[in-house]
């Protein structure tokens, strides 16, 4: 079973969530927290392996609550809810190592799959939502663009055709099929190119590429 935490101050939101998740089977909710400084007191009790939480809270926000549980050891897998006018703070939470988001009219399937996804050790880079909001929202001033470039200098010609991939939201798969390599080569390049690169996952490398104005 994937444990999972349901952070959002509407008790109604709350129960949907729940509804839907625990109607996949293999996913419990352990807990349910009205705020950001609930959400850190939950996840140290109940020790969750996935946190849905939204941005908007009253008291301490999600993106408050979001940098204190992932500067933790044992920090747990971070999705943000959100809706589009919220995208600013999303992207900070992802520069901040969240592992994605969904708005929160996200089909009950696609939900219960992001979890799934994200439990297994995947950031969520969808084409269709994350990669526009990434790019839409990145601030690519020039300095910021020249210190992600000099950054994405210390890869290797490969290594930099995979993150690129990476950037446009392609699977491990779908890289492997476009660069001609087995998945388990890519998998390598991919943990690699974060070791090299300093960053927690795959999410924030998209980021380092779109504030590089590459993707």
């Amino acid at each position: 079973m994937i444990r999972v935490l349901v952070v959002d101050d509407e008790e109604l939101v709350r129960s949907g969530l729940r509804l839907i998740l625990e109607a996949a089977g293999d996913i419990a909710v352990v807990g349910e927290a009205r705020d950001g400084a609930e959400a850190i007191s939950a996840v140290a009790r109940l020790r969750p392996e996935v946190v849905l939480m939204d941005v908007r809270m009253p008291g301490m926000d999600g993106l408050t609550a979001a940098a204190r549980l992932l500067s933790r050891p044992d920090a747990p897998k971070l999705i943000m809810l959100t809706t589009f006018d919220l995208d600013e703070y999303v992207h900070e939470a992802l520069r901040l190592g969240a592992v994605g988001f969904l708005l929160k009219d996200t089909p009950p399937r696609e939900l219960a799959g992001a979890v799934h996804t994200v439990a297994g050790g995947q950031a969520m880079l969808s084409p269709s939502v994350t990669k526009r909001l990434i790019a839409s929202y990145a601030d690519r001033t020039p300095s910021r663009a020249e210190a992600a470039r000099t950054q994405l200098a210390a890869l290797t010609g490969r290594e930099e055709d995979v993150i690129r991939a990476l950037a446009r939201g392609l699977s491990n798969a779908e890289i492997g099929r476009e660069l001609h390599l087995t998945e388990a080569t890519v998998k390598a390049h991919v943990s690699r190119v974060l070791a090299k690169l300093g960053l927690a996952n795959r999410v924030q490398a998209a980021i380092l590429v779109h504030d590089a104005d590459l993707a």
